[in-house]
């Protein structure tokens, strides 16, 4: 008897699945209601074996081999709608049910982001040559959620909305000191430097951030005001007014959430606040996909909820705001899909037909957890103090407005 099918038959019931085997064989799962329909083909026996054991793992890996093709035109984003509308079935099965609680109780150890081992999780998703990302984000290379005024305004508009809306919050003025956790290739910190005259000093531990960030900094007219560090975020130092941390709490790990929030307690001024930017889940506490643990952010984890507020009352940390942003990613990510598929053979001349069935995977696999799973995107601003924050947020929209009247971009 076939493993594969045993778990096929319980965990695929939305949509149809046919699978060809390697010995020519034929089946379908699924009632081919409530989803879409979809063809695979594996190349052989082993394959079979493998995916029944690590599924979300060795289905990734056979497609990025070759070993596991989607057949009649499809795409690796049809077969992971196939899945994403099918997840809780595959989730009850015995074996995986084994396999995620041994992930539970490994997940410290798989998100160990100590000194010096964290430079080398981040660097192995950062030092991708930017000329890749340039094919398919937005001129502004902005690699975070976007803000979408509609679904449907554009991926530039959105990301320029997203540094007015995340500006507006930060209330800055004048010669005001802001430290930056996580530069990404410099868009905040240059957009702040820019419109509101104050000096940023911003780290990443990614050598190719730092030197895109600084060409712009530079091109933008704002070295001056704007000083770029290959420096991990625990050994910054000094006072600021306001900190920013965008898509960055994702690359610290459970075990130092408390450690990342008394560094931004310790970096703020009296009187100052903070602005962190991240993803999370809905659902209670997890780990990482093996897939996107093992290709793309080693050491990486989207927190629940419960754990970051947890860790600000340890650290004895004021949340002002709380904003939770449940589409915008999925929106993102779906026009950095279509932009990096209408420019896939130039990814494929430059990085090859392996990675770019690896981020094939990547793209479809974390757009659809924005759109059918359990992921989200929520800003907070975070104060000693528990005035420090204005108590009403009026003052956001009026300056977004603001920017917007100005052609702030």
């Amino acid at each position: 008897m076939r493993l594969l099918p045993h778990l096929l038959t319980r965990f695929v019931r939305n949509g149809r699945l046919t699978v060809v085997f390697s010995d020519g064989g034929r089946q379908s799962f699924g009632s081919g209601a409530n989803g879409p329909s979809v063809t695979i083909r594996l190349t052989d026996a082993a394959v079979e074996r493998e995916i029944f054991f690590n599924p979300e793992l060795k289905a990734a890996e056979a497609y990025m081999d070759g070993r596991l093709i989607v057949e009649d035109g499809g795409t690796a984003f049809d077969l992971l709608s196939l899945f994403s509308v099918n997840r809780g079935g595959l989730a009850a099965h015995p074996v995986q049910k084994a396999l995620r609680k041994t992930w539970r109780m490994l997940r410290r150890s798989h998100q160990n982001n100590a000194l010096g081992l964290a430079a080398k999780n981040v660097r192995h998703h950062y030092d991708i040559p930017p000329k890749f990302y340039q094919l398919w984000l937005d001129e502004t290379m902005t690699y975070s959620c976007a803000y979408y005024t509609s679904p449907d305004v554009g991926l530039h508009q959105a990301q320029i909305d997203k540094l007015r809306h995340i500006a507006a919050k930060l209330k800055l003025e004048p010669g005001m000191r802001v430290a930056e956790i996580g530069s990404g290739w410099g868009a905040l910190a240059t957009f702040l430097a820019r419109n509101y005259d104050v000096t940023v000093t911003s780290v990443t531990l990614s050598p190719e951030q730092i030197a895109v960030a600084r060409e712009r900094a530079e091109r933008e007219g704002v070295a001056d005001r704007v000083t770029f560090l290959e420096k991990d975020y625990r050994e910054l130092e000094g006072t600021y007014d306001r900190v920013v941390s965008i898509a960055m709490m994702e690359a610290i790990g459970i075990a130092f959430f408390d450690t990342y929030f008394t560094t931004i307690k310790r970096l703020t001024k009296p009187g100052g606040f903070a602005l962190v930017h991240c993803i999370g889940r809905m659902s209670p506490p997890g780990t990482t996909a093996p897939f996107i643990r093992k290709y793309i952010f080693p050491g990486g984890y989207v927190p629940a909820l419960s754990e970051v507020f947890a860790s600000l009352e340890r650290t004895g940390t004021w949340c002002a705001d709380c904003e939770n942003l449940r589409l915008h990613y999925y929106w993102t990510i779906r026009d950095w899909r279509l932009a990096y598929e209408a420019r896939r053979a130039e990814a494929v001349a430059m990085m090859g037909e392996r990675f770019c069935r690896m981020w094939d995977f990547y793209l479809a696999s974390v757009e659809l957890g924005f759109l059918n799973g359990s992921n989200f995107v929520f800003q907070m601003l975070l104060s000693n103090e528990r005035d420090a924050v204005p108590v009403i947020r009026d003052y956001i929209v009026d300056e977004e407005r603001r920017l917007a009247a100005s052609g702030a971009a």
